[in-house]
């Protein structure tokens, strides 16, 4: 081992021996810093970022130089505000912008830390608003790790394993065209899923005057990069509404102009009654947002609170990106179809000449391969997707994995054409590499 690798390896070896075993990519990736298109380890080598840092970094790795003057600028001035206790600006001028972003009729929220706290706070109130107490989820879904998050969480046993009971929490299939649990091959089946809904949960589980809310993901993350069908998405809306059960979105991963659209429920021509994002919106920092219709009504002083929701460093970076995002929404909405086009286009050549491809889906730049040992049998190709992505990143390629067997492709909506092209370019040679 040379002396760059003897690094990399004291580094993860101290790791293993002060933390708690989290989760880890299966290559050896020690990150030093970013730019823009790039991340670069400790030993300098540049890496084409197809990851965005799990969906964070939406304008470029470490964000832009005006997210960046933002966080220099806020910190010389005040970090914490205490925000729940006292009254601040910024995060309500934050608020006041963020809100003109969501459809008409919205006007309530709450700033967390992250994601699983901002889903966390729109389980609280859907049960305040409602007075209900059940909640309905879906399996590949993936909505965080702390306790309440996590009994909404049914991606992988492995999430879950000795930390229930998760109480007053149903699951549900969800929609998966490729593999349909009604063997329909890959048509629409949406009623099905809504029937199971109706006609199983509704009628031998829970009474619908019970059920508080609906959570879901717009396209599933963790769970596989899974896109619904529109006539679910729109058929749950009408059941919801039937039943005067909330719909909650968790646009986390998959909102603030992943698919093109600032939320990725736009996408399916309906409105959620509550929005939960996080990740891409701060920029880089750790920010989470939960978003409800004025007319829902407001908490009971006390109700709902925390030390660090509305942290100005946080702000400050949330509101430098959120402008970016606004003043450059039309050539950001153009940028993400045509380079949505022109990767969909790469992988669907690759499909043709890869037996080992068996599905590719998404939208906008929220892209999932679903690698199978046979296309007849879809049995996940789980060594193999490993080897591939071991393969990408030994030349040059950061990618991340999620599903059983589905690889993502997420880069910074910024990125240039030529950078996603030397990308696909790995891709496919990591590919080729791992049928020899």
């Amino acid at each position: 081992m040379d002396k760059n690798g003897k690094r990399i390896a004291s580094i993860m070896k101290r790791d293993r021996e002060v933390f708690l075993t989290t989760t880890r990519v299966p290559y050896e990736f020690v990150v030093d810093h970013g730019d823009g298109d790039f991340a670069y380890d400790i030993n300098g080598r540049k890496l084409i970022d197809f990851s965005s840092f799990i969906s964070v970094y939406n304008l470029g790795v470490n964000g832009n130089s005006e997210i960046r003057q933002a966080i220099k600028k806020q910190s010389d001035k005040l970090s914490h505000s205490a925000f729940t206790d006292y009254y601040s600006e910024l995060p309500v001028s934050f608020a006041e912008s963020l809100l003109g972003m969501f459809p008409k009729g919205f006007g309530k929220m709450f700033l967390s830390n992250s994601g699983t706290e901002a889903n966390e706070a729109a389980m609280k109130f859907a049960r305040i608003f409602t007075k209900r107490q059940y909640i309905i989820s879906f399996y590949n879904s993936f909505h965080g790790r702390t306790m309440g998050s996590l009994g909404l969480t049914a991606s992988r046993s492995v999430h879950r394993a000795h930390f229930g009971p998760f109480n007053s929490i149903i699951h549900a299939p969800y929609p998966y065209p490729y593999r349909c649990l009604f063997n329909r091959g890959e048509h629409d089946c949406g009623e099905d899923y809504l029937g199971f809904i109706e006609d199983y949960i509704l009628k031998k589980e829970v009474d619908p005057q019970e059920v508080a809310a609906i959570f879901f993901e717009p396209i599933q993350g963790e769970g596989g990069y899974i896109v619904p069908t529109k006539s679910f998405m729109k058929g749950l809306r009408k059941l919801a509404d039937e039943h005067g059960i909330l719909l909650v979105t968790d646009e986390i991963q998959a909102g603030y102009m992943r698919t093109g659209k600032f939320l990725a429920l736009e996408n399916f021509g309906i409105e959620a009654d509550i929005y939960t994002m996080a990740k891409a919106l701060g920029g880089g920092l750790p920010i989470g947002a939960t978003i409800a219709r004025k007319s829902l009504g407001d908490l009971p002083s006390g109700a709902h609170a925390n030390t660090f929701g509305g942290n100005h460093i946080a702000v400050a970076a949330a509101s430098a990106s959120l402008n970016y995002v606004k003043a450059h929404k039309r050539e950001l909405e153009i940028g993400v179809k045509r380079k949505s086009e022109m990767i969909f286009k790469r992988l669907r050549e690759m499909q043709d000449d890869h037996e080992i491809i068996g599905d590719v889906r998404g939208i906008g730049l929220m892209i999932g391969v679903e690698l199978v040992k046979s296309r007849k049998t879809k049995e996940h190709a789980i060594k193999e997707r490993e080897e591939i992505v071991k393969k990408a990143f030994k030349n040059g390629l950061v990618l991340l994995t999620c599903g059983e067997s589905t690889i993502r492709i997420i880069p910074p909506l910024t990125m240039s054409e030529s950078s996603i092209e030397k990308g696909m370019c790995i891709l496919e040679d990591s590919l080729k590499a791992a049928r020899q």
